[in-house]
């Protein structure tokens, strides 16, 4: 006993030896964290394939249970449109409670949680507050609803540490709203009108998204003086010489003009500096001439780059900053071109690894196979290098895809094993309602988060195990998402994808819509004979005998990888 004790610690000693050489982030870990290490995390992680989770910060949980009204938000609102509650800390907590690390998420994006507008609009859906984030009123300060700059830097160290990426969802276009509260930013910086008619180029560019929306000068190269009310605001807050001269050393960096889209870049790219956020989720893309997406890239790569050498204990991987950008209406389909109607963009060439895909919630209508070839093809032919982000259900899409959620496993199947990464909208794997009593417009895609029917709907909780089981195993196997998809079997239908890229590589195969009891599922071509293969939903090993592995349960999806 003793003899066998000492070899056991013989090689935990030399394994982790061996480890200690591997380039992996020296992040302070928690137990789970560390776990996750041990048995996968280190994965080579790829954007082109990220499962990405997507939630309103003021929806989904609260860290904070008991919040002030903050800002003298003291108007009532129409449903769903005042703040709720939900803020950093809470995300935070889900992130250590492992909610997402069981979701088999990789990378979490939540709206805007920079200081908004004070007052509140009435523009035709009721009375509502910024509780979105999209109402930007100060770029350098974080909304006190959501929380503050210590509670952003936390939830990024804790997110690095479960091996889980941050994206920032950041706003160029356009400024809150004209309120009591608010008054508009001088004219040199923002437009009033006219509204934008989306059928050129300029008056999709050139133009207010909606009335009472004042649209940033992004395309202005002219220098413009800082607004006098935010001056004063930097000053009453004991930080306007900070500001004035962090400022001054970026201009006298770059060289660019003092114009009104690269201050905002400034402060954009801060908060890479300062806590080494990942990534920006780029609202209104379209609606900014192109080349400042570039100039934004180029100044988030140069806060990223100098952050990595600040902090290389906390570096994950050698990936790039990496930008997502909503191109509204813009889908797979059409390649990498945006037709404006009288101008094509290839926004691609301007930063972006990423676009949003508007076609998926359409595409699911049709079968599988249907799907998973025609984004195979796309993405290995006139995408090749660049990616989409599919989505079924978002926030500010009223015709998403099963709004009753009545098809709940067909979304999850749709959603995460697409060719493609993936963005889980909140409440998609718990069934969260997205029409709501009272509401009007997008406010019913906005209910608060339903954690009390995970907690206590036993349909709800076997829908989340489904999710669970898919999206874990898409963060284990990078070629879910990014490797080459083929059908091994019509019926049974049974697909392989396949990702090699230098020495790593990686191979699955996957069934859907199976018979309850006995099935037989073809791998032959794919797995050797004789492999053995481990079915991750059943938590089932096999072999394969004559090209076919059985399994004898009454699940209707198999997740078949090798044994190592």
């Amino acid at each position: 006993m003793m003899k066998k004790l000492l070899i056991a610690l013989a090689i935990t000693s030399f394994v982790m030896g061996c480890k200690k050489e591997k380039k992996v982030a020296a992040i302070t870990k928690d137990a789970s964290a560390i776990i996750e290490e041990e048995t996968g995390a280190s994965l080579p992680f790829y954007w082109e394939g990220a499962n990405v989770y997507f939630l309103l910060t003021d929806r989904f949980n609260k860290g904070t249970l008991k919040r002030d009204v903050t800002l003298n938000r003291t108007d009532s609102t129409a449903v769903l449109r005042g703040f709720e509650g939900g803020d950093i800390k809470g995300i935070t907590q889900k992130i250590e409670d492992g909610y997402f690390t069981d979701l088999g998420i990789n990378a979490i994006w939540f709206t805007p949680i920079v200081e908004q507008v004070h007052g509140s609009t009435n523009e035709g859906t009721g009375n509502t507050y910024a509780y979105h984030g999209y109402w930007a009123k100060d770029w350098t300060a974080v909304d006190p609803n959501f929380g503050t700059k210590k509670d952003l830097g936390q939830l990024v160290k804790k997110a690095h540490a479960k091996g889980i990426r941050v994206l920032l969802d950041v706003v160029l276009n356009h400024t809150g709203p004209v309120t009591d509260l608010d008054p508009v930013w001088p004219e040199e910086w923002v437009r009033t009108g006219p509204k934008c008619e989306f059928t050129t180029y300029e008056n999709t560019t050139a133009c207010t998204l909606v009335a009472n929306l004042p649209d940033i000068l992004t395309e202005s190269d002219e220098p413009v003086e800082l607004p006098d009310a935010l001056l004063a605001k930097w000053k009453e807050e004991g930080r306007l010489s900070q500001e004035l001269d962090e400022l001054n050393l970026f201009f006298e960096r770059t060289g660019y003009p003092r114009a009104p889209r690269f201050y905002i870049i400034k402060w954009l790219t801060d908060y890479i500096h300062e806590f080494g956020v990942d990534g920006f989720r780029v609202d209104t893309v379209k609606h900014v001439n192109e080349n400042a997406w570039a100039e934004l890239k180029k100044e988030a790569d140069y806060a990223f780059g100098t952050w990595k050498k600040k902090h290389p204990d906390q570096v994950l991987d050698d990936n790039e900053f990496y930008m997502v950008g909503e191109v509204y209406n813009y889908g797979i389909s059409t390649g990498r071109q945006f037709n404006f109607g009288d101008k094509k963009v290839d926004f691609f060439k301007y930063g972006f690894k990423s676009l949003i895909n508007f076609d998926l919630k359409t595409d699911a209508l049709k079968d599988y196979e249907t799907v998973f070839k025609k984004y195979n093809y796309l993405l290995n032919t006139k995408m090749e290098g660049k990616s989409v982000l599919n989505y079924l259900t978002s926030h500010d899409d009223g015709n998403p895809f099963d709004r009753e959620r009545k098809k709940p496993y067909i979304a999850a199947n749709m959603l995460l094993l697409t060719p493609g990464a993936s963005q889980v909208y909140y409440g998609d794997e718990t069934l969260r309602p997205l029409t709501v009593e009272g509401a009007e417009g997008d406010a019913h895609l906005r209910s608060y988060m339903n954690w009390e029917d995970l907690d206590s709907i036993p349909s709800v909780k076997k829908v989340h195990e489904h999710w669970q089981k898919l999206g874990r195993f898409r963060a284990k196997h990078p070629s879910v998402g990014v490797g080459k998809h083929k059908r091994l079997s019509k019926k049974p239908y049974v697909f392989s994808r396949l990702f090699v890229n230098g020495d790593y590589k990686d191979k699955v195969a996957i069934a859907l819509d199976l018979p309850k009891g006995k099935k037989s599922l073809r791998v032959k071509g794919f797995f050797g004979e004789g492999a053995q293969l481990f079915d991750t939903y059943s938590q089932t090993k096999v072999v394969v005998k004559n090209g076919y592995v059985v399994l004898e349960n009454d699940f209707d999806t198999a997740l078949l990888e090798l044994v190592e």
